[in-house]
């Protein structure tokens, strides 16, 4: 039998705003004014609030984390299309989507100073925690989806993950069981281009994540992840297909990490600043704002008091989280047994009281030197 060759589906590449604000007007979707601002709104308060968190970060005054800044048009061009009764599945770059969802910044402020509260959904969302955990999440993400699925549910999972996390078993099996399911789940990759120090050459040797998906059998495109509206076209017609009942698609958004990976890490040991400063120069909020203005959406001056409400906000946000991190509530480390099982363990309950007791004798011997120095006086 001679040998034949099998008909493999297509993956597309999808650019319609270009660096310098440019659009197709073929491919260009039709937003209304009040969607395209609040998209900027979103990705511009992600953005203020990272640079805000990094300063706090080198102050002392926010634990190490890993900043979003970059990211905000693959978050927030597809957030905007889910519903209340849809599931958002971050990973840790999402922090525009997640404001988008109800999230508050000192929900992400608690979370980066170790308090698990900040871990806490807003009620009523629809969204699980960001997880740090690599690739985890997106087998949470195919349960989910295959759940709505057995119950005939007409809405949809979107989930996160890096061009990292594209490379761990977690992925293909989450990316696996979606497809045989069917599960109506939206995967989206913010390709970066590194897994911390690792560049993309070095973790896989296909030109692009989106062509996985075909061995998987779903759709996949590779978008321009600094182009919000090729975001928003590209996740807007794999959620049609999934309420359509056709399943999963893989998303990869190309982007790139401006920052680097944690506040504890340096990429000018792996990465050159003549790669940076090219990349610098396509990055998402500058080219949407250009877009904006020249469609007679916003002027200048509506950005700059946009950006004045949201400092504003930021600095509010930043006086209530620290002054919340000093109430009793969450400065008790007791706390952190009160939410795990409803019958505490025994051996939990006795590393409480131990931690209790420790407590109380640190407490007395900080009376004791208080009471010493005052007498000394």
């Amino acid at each position: 039998m001679p040998r034949k060759p099998i008909e493999l589906p297509k993956i597309e590449s999808l650019s319609i705003l270009d660096e310098d604000g440019n659009v197709d007007k073929a491919l260009e979707p039709k937003i209304d004014k009040d969607t395209l601002k609040t998209m900027l709104r979103y990705m511009l308060l992600a953005r203020r609030t990272d640079e805000r968190m990094l300063l706090m970060q080198r102050q002392g005054r926010c634990g190490t984390f890993p900043q979003s800044s970059g990211h905000e048009a693959i978050s927030m061009g597809s957030a905007i299309h889910l519903q209340k009764e849809d599931w958002h599945i971050p990973a840790y770059r999402e922090l525009a989507g997640l404001l988008y969802r109800g999230w508050t910044i000192e929900h992400t402020l608690l979370y980066w100073n170790g308090f698990e509260e900040g871990a806490r959904p807003p009620e009523g969302v629809n969204d699980l925690p960001v997880c740090v955990p690599i690739a985890s999440q997106l087998l949470h993400a195919a349960g989910i989806g295959m759940g709505m699925r057995i119950k005939d549910q007409n809405n949809i999972v979107m989930t996160y993950f890096g061009d990292g996390a594209s490379s761990e078993g977690d992925c293909h099996e989450a990316l696996n069981f979606a497809a045989v399911y069917q599960a109506p789940v939206v995967f989206v990759c913010l390709n970066n281009q590194y897994a911390i120090s690792v560049p993309l050459a070095k973790q896989m040797k296909n030109e692009t994540i989106a062509q996985r998906a075909i061995a998987y059998g779903m759709p996949g495109i590779r978008v321009d992840g600094n182009d919000v509206l090729a975001v928003y076209v590209a996740t807007q017609e794999a959620i049609a297909r999934a309420k359509a009942g056709e399943g999963p698609t893989l998303i990869e958004g190309l982007t790139y990490r401006f920052t680097p990976h944690t506040t504890a890490d340096d990429p000018k040991r792996y990465r050159s600043e003549e790669e940076c400063n090219t990349w610098a120069k396509r990055e998402p909020i500058a080219r949407y704002k250009k877009y904006l203005i020249a469609k007679g959406v916003m002027t200048q001056a509506d950005i700059d008091s946009m950006e004045a409400e949201i400092d504003a906000e930021i600095k509010q946000s930043v006086t209530k989280t620290e002054t919340l991190m000093q109430s009793a509530e969450l400065s008790n480390p007791l706390s952190m047994f009160d939410y795990l099982y409803n019958d505490m363990p025994p051996y939990l309950n006795e590393q409480r009281e131990e931690l209790k007791a420790e407590l109380e004798k640190s407490k007395k011997g900080n009376k004791s030197e208080g009471q010493a120095a005052a007498g000394h006086h």
